[in-house]
């Protein structure tokens, strides 16, 4: 492994443990300097828990033991007089209670006489005014309030780069694709608020109210004018989503390989380099990363001939110059098995496409294009995309009828491609503007292909699937790692489990050398299959990796970063608040992440940037503020509550109701970590 990988890694493990350990902290240290300013003896103060008495490290200063337990899912302060377990409740209650009369305490020399020493310790929380133990309970969130704001302003001021909020790639079939937006889009405003990052996009979607749909405003490039479009988001995964990905440059990526392994791009020569920017395809300039897709679309049997320029140093003092390389890249032809699956009916129809404008519905079922069978569903975009602008009679089974019908329409030019990017995808075809689900059963067999030589038939029905890597030796060959992957297709539209086209397109970024089983509904385990190259059907893809297009929010003054600070913590303590809400309803209880989860997060922001961090640290504050303020026993808002209803009625709540509430607190905190840790660790499934 790479020294310097190594050092990197052990920087973001240091970053990560420090900021997560600090958001803890700083809650407790609320609790610790509040109790101490109100006289309340604090006999802990740990980061993390002691069960059982297991500590990694332990000091004892004055009357306090600091240390940090063994068990890191959170901390605590312990003060003579208060304690969250209910087990240890009335044990603490009579522990405050137990000085006798005309006792010392040793820590304050103070003498205590008659009712004062038989009813409590007077540095004893229980003994506090109810004003005095609700300033200590509020001080951890106050606290970490404060603390996601300071942690705001320092990434502003040292300039954090944001996602712009624009259209990179569309699922097909979801939401988005269906409102006809298209790769370049830049997403301008949303139900007429202003954005220019995705993640406001993310928020608005997930976390907004969606149920009458959202109007998205877009500036398209080419038009000058604006438009808006409203788009329904699909309710399908655990968070509703309207089926994009964040908008690319035409910069090769610095954060992972500038090229898939075994790709076309992989191969070429000259390599391709960390941070080279694409200029030119053939003779056409690329000013955006539409128009490269655009190039890659027209061109796709073509061999390229791509321009990068390229920053190289030129003299030993380091000086950079830009350098224009050429750099020419095969085409990359569709890998095939042999099986030519069975038509599924259409699953959407875009706005404004051929489809929609001659009246295609949902559930049609193609039948025939000009007459003849539609052939192989997976290589029929291709086909339909050579006819474009000509007349073309489609032949369809209508929804519901059983009733076949003609329609005319005229295939429209396409210089995009559209693949399925997600596991129940379906097939696209976007010069009519549908997807259509691509069935597990057979309908014909290629003559001479690899299925056909390992004895499959027409009518076989797939269920599951294992995509074996090459051998060790081609690995090591293309410097490149390749895990076994195992499937089970879904029938008809189960996003759930993986679809034809979803399996189909992800065994074509492969390594050479991959080879395809495939099981039956039989339970028979057909040979594995090395698929071949297509001599007549290419994928525009060729194996690039692109950096985000980012934006770069900076604060330019110190009262700037105090305002981006605010805004920063009001909105992550909003955004906190609303999916609280929607749990339930439009969030699925299994998108909660546990520690696993947050520490993963953490890292891929620590990887990119301290500033990232830091803004993570503060949505992660701000949460830890928002979950022990609600009125849960055992937590700090149920302390608030029981504090409360202690002034109002000038006597604290009965001990028994008290234990009672404060067991089913844990029980409900004990249930719900269990539930997350199940997600993290995958026991529990998260679809």
């Amino acid at each position: 492994m790479d020294q310097q990988y190594i050092i990197e890694l052990l920087i973001v493990i240091l970053k990560v443990a420090v900021g997560l350990g600090m958001v803890i902290f700083v809650h407790e240290l609320g609790h610790f300097i509040v109790a101490k300013l109100c006289g309340v003896r604090c006999d802990k103060f740990y980061l993390g828990f002691d069960i059982y008495g297991l500590k990694l490290c332990k000091v004892k200063y004055g009357e306090t033991e600091y240390g940090i337990g063994i068990l890191p899912l959170g901390g605590y302060v312990k003060m003579l007089g208060q304690e969250d377990n209910p087990q240890q409740f009335r044990e603490e209650v009579e522990r405050a209670k137990a000085k006798p009369a005309n006792s010392t305490d040793e820590n304050d020399g103070h003498t205590k006489t008659g009712t004062e020493a038989a009813l409590f310790d007077p540095r004893s929380y229980l003994a506090k005014s109810v004003p005095q133990r609700m300033a200590i309970i509020s001080a951890g969130v106050i606290m970490n309030l404060i603390f996601a704001f300071v942690l705001a302003a320092i990434a502003y001021s040292m300039g954090v780069k944001q996602i712009a909020c624009g259209v990179g790639a569309l699922i097909p079939g979801e939401a988005a694709w269906k409102a006809n937006l298209q790769i370049g889009d830049q997403i301008v405003a949303i139900n007429g608020e202003k954005v220019n990052k995705f993640r406001d996009l993310q928020a608005n979607i997930s976390l907004g109210d969606i149920d009458n749909g959202v109007n998205v405003t877009i500036k398209r490039p080419g038009i000058t004018a604006e438009q808006t479009v409203k788009i329904v988001p699909d309710r399908t995964r655990l968070i509703p989503t309207i089926g994009i990905s964040n908008p690319w440059t035409t910069t090769l990526s610095t954060k992972v390989a500038p090229t898939q392994p075994g790709s076309p791009a992989a191969s070429a020569k000259p390599n391709f380099m960390p941070g080279d920017k694409i200029v030119q395809v053939g003779d056409v300039p690329i000013k955006n990363y539409q128009d490269f897709v655009k190039q890659l679309t027209l061109n796709k049997s073509k061999a390229l001939g791509i321009t990068v320029e390229r920053k190289q140093k030129q003299n030993d003092k380091g000086s950079l110059q830009e350098k224009r390389i050429l750099i020419n890249v095969a085409p990359n032809p569709m890998k095939r098995i042999g099986l030519v699956m069975e038509m599924g009916p259409i699953i959407a129809v875009q706005d404004q496409s051929p489809a929609a404008k001659a009246g295609l519905k949902s559930g049609d079922i193609l039948v025939k294009v000009n007459g003849r069978p539609p052939g192989d569903p997976m290589t029929l975009p291709n086909r339909l995309g050579q006819l474009e602008r000509q007349k073309v009679t489609l032949t369809v089974e209508a929804s519901g009828t059983g009733e076949l019908k003609n329609i005319e329409l005229t295939p429209r030019p396409v210089d995009w491609y559209e693949q399925p990017m997600t596991t129940g995808c379906p097939m696209t075809a976007p010069a009519l503007g549908v997807t259509y689900n691509v069935l597990t059963k057979v309908q014909t067999v290629i003559q001479d292909s690899p299925a056909a030589k390992a004895g499959f038939k027409p009518g076989d029905i797939i269920v599951r699937s294992q995509t074996l890597p090459p051998d060790k030796e081609s690995l090591d060959k293309q410097e490149a790692k390749q895990k076994p992957l195992s499937i089970e297709f879904g029938q008809n539209d189960d996003s759930n489990k993986m679809s034809w086209p979803a399996f189909f397109y992800a065994f074509q970024s492969g390594l050479p050398g991959t080879t395809v089983q495939l099981e039956l509904a039989n339970g028979q385990h057909m040979a594995p299959l090395l698929p071949e190259a297509s001599n007549d059907w290419f994928n525009p893809e060729r194996g690039f990796q692109f950096g985000q297009l980012e934006i770069l929010q900076i604060a330019n003054s110190f009262g700037e970063a105090i305002a981006l600070g605010v805004d920063e913590t009001v909105r992550s303590v909003g955004q906190v608040l609303s999916f609280l809400q929607k749990i339930g309803t439009q969030v699925s209880p299994r998108a909660l992440a546990g520690p696993v989860s947050i520490a993963k997060v953490a890292g891929r922001m620590a990887y990119q940037s301290t500033a990232k961090l830091l803004l993570f640290l503060t949505l992660l504050s701000a949460n830890l503020a928002v979950i022990n303020i609600l009125p849960i026993p055992i937590l700090d808002g149920g302390h608030l509550v029981f504090l409360a209803y202690e002034g109002i009625r000038g006597k604290p709540a009965d001990d028994r109701v008290q234990l009672i509430l404060s067991y089913l607190g844990l029980f409900f905190i004990l249930g719900l970590m269990a539930w997350v840790i199940g997600l993290d660790l995958h026991i529990i499934p998260r679809q």
